[in-house]
């Protein structure tokens, strides 16, 4: 399928420039970085499942990582309909976290990695300790996200066995 019928960018695309669309690109969330989120334009240029791939248009105006011409990867995120750009660690860690909506915005995709939040939330947790639980503040609008441990495999396994 081709990122132009894709149905999570329908309405999204420039009815000008096909390919380019709105993006919220930051440097972090609230707890790694004191930088806003911007909206800028990105072309699209690449697509793996509900992963695009693109090319940032214009200048942020106060992000120190986010440059025009770089290359970003965004979602479009399904609880706020707004395309948001993510890393690749946080992809990685992404499958094995939950992510309950933002209660003020809807947002349902975090501007941090798992582990980098719960790295500055709690600083003093030993390294081998294992959250079920957390909470988050919304890159995008401040309100409350909570992130919860996905069921591991070996969890539903065990859970199918009981039935």
């Amino acid at each position: 399928m081709h990122w132009r019928t894709h149905p999570a960018l329908q309405g999204k695309l420039h009815p000008g420039q096909p390919d380019d669309l709105q993006v919220i690109v930051h440097d972090g969330g609230p707890r790694i970085t004191s930088a806003r989120p911007e909206a800028v334009w990105v072309t699209v240029t690449g697509q793996e499942g509900d992963v695009f791939s693109g090319k940032v248009l214009n200048v942020p105006h106060q992000l120190k990582t986010v440059r025009q011409g770089q290359a970003i990867r965004f979602v479009v995120d399904a609880g706020s309909d707004r395309a948001v750009m993510v890393t690749d660690k946080y992809l990685a860690e992404r499958p094995r976290w939950k992510i309950v909506g933002c209660g003020k915005c809807g947002l349902g995709e975090l501007f941090d990695a798992p582990s980098d939040l719960i790295r500055v939330t709690f600083p003093d947790l030993p390294a081998d300790a294992q959250l079920d639980a957390f909470t988050a503040f919304c890159g995008l609008c401040g309100g409350v996200q909570t992130i919860e441990a996905a069921p591991s495999a070996r969890a539903k396994k065990a859970w199918w066995k009981f039935w």
